[in-house]
């Protein structure tokens, strides 16, 4: 079994992250959805991600907010690729979250996507983009997603597009 990792340090990321395993879904990738946290259940994250990677997990998304020490808990129990997705919330609406999740230590790296929302998104397609490494069906389906994404761009400015001829300036 093959499948992608959604950790989130409490049950009020869960509104972004279901933006997450939304993406997944659309994409058919098999997915496990789990609240555990760096601080107050380590334990339970420790045996998590040791049984997730036993069972096929290829990469793990981790969402938290504020001190976000989730994805450098889970990036330092295994080698398989580790996706932070920053959190808002608390005095720096986010801000300590980024910076918690993307300053590691040399050897333990953590990939880092934008606070909220847009990471939680970018996250399910960076790590279809790791698993697209050796999968090509699911390769082409990235391609043909990037393919319509441009032609939405196209046809949302033919809508209200004017383009100067400058042969007539």
């Amino acid at each position: 079994m093959r499948f992608i990792s959604i950790i989130m340090g409490s049950k009020s990321d869960y509104g972004i992250m279901k933006e997450c395993a939304l993406v997944l879904e659309k994409f058919g990738i098999q997915y496990e959805m789990i609240i555990s946290s760096a601080h107050r259940s380590p334990k339970r994250t420790k045996d998590y991600v040791l049984n997730a990677e036993k069972k096929g997990a290829k990469v793990f998304i981790c969402a938290a907010g504020m001190a976000a020490h989730l994805a450098g808990v889970v990036a330092s129990l295994t080698t398989k690729p580790v996706i932070g997705v920053p959190m808002k919330g608390g005095f720096l609406d986010g801000m300590d979250a980024l910076l918690s999740t993307v300053q590691m230590p040399s050897g333990m790296p953590v990939a880092t996507v934008a606070v909220g929302k847009a990471g939680a998104i970018n996250a399910a397609y960076l790590a279809m983009q790791i698993i697209a490494i050796d999968d090509d069906e699911l390769r082409v389906k990235l391609q043909e997603d990037r393919i319509s994404k441009a032609k939405k761009v196209e046809a949302d400015s033919s809508e209200i597009e004017v383009i100067l001829n400058a042969s007539k300036i």
